[in-house]
């Protein structure tokens, strides 16, 4: 059974809307801080797909607001987390 893809649609600051694929939604329990990883599946010169990382800072009219990662640590963090799915994947 193939798993349906969970799309999300991101208002940009200039108002456009982007429509991109989740990929994982995460929170770690330290912190407290939740985070949503994305693809708008654009390859990269590589061949890869891109993929991007926001901080979910709460919701706004039933809508989830996305905030930036601000620290080093946050994105060191958010590295070993997308490693560890890398590896489930190819498994």
């Amino acid at each position: 059974m193939k798993e349906e893809k969970k799309i999300m649609s991101i208002i940009q600051e200039d108002g456009s809307i982007d429509e991109v694929e989740v990929l994982v939604t995460f929170e770690f329990t330290d912190t407290k801080k939740a985070y949503v990883i994305y693809t708008k599946n654009e390859i990269d010169e590589r061949g890869n797909i891109t993929v991007y990382a926001a901080s979910i800072l709460g919701n706004v009219n039933g809508q989830a607001k996305l905030g930036g990662i601000d620290t080093d640590e946050e994105w060191n963090r958010i590295k070993e987390v997308l490693k560890s799915l890398a590896k489930e994947g190819q498994q």
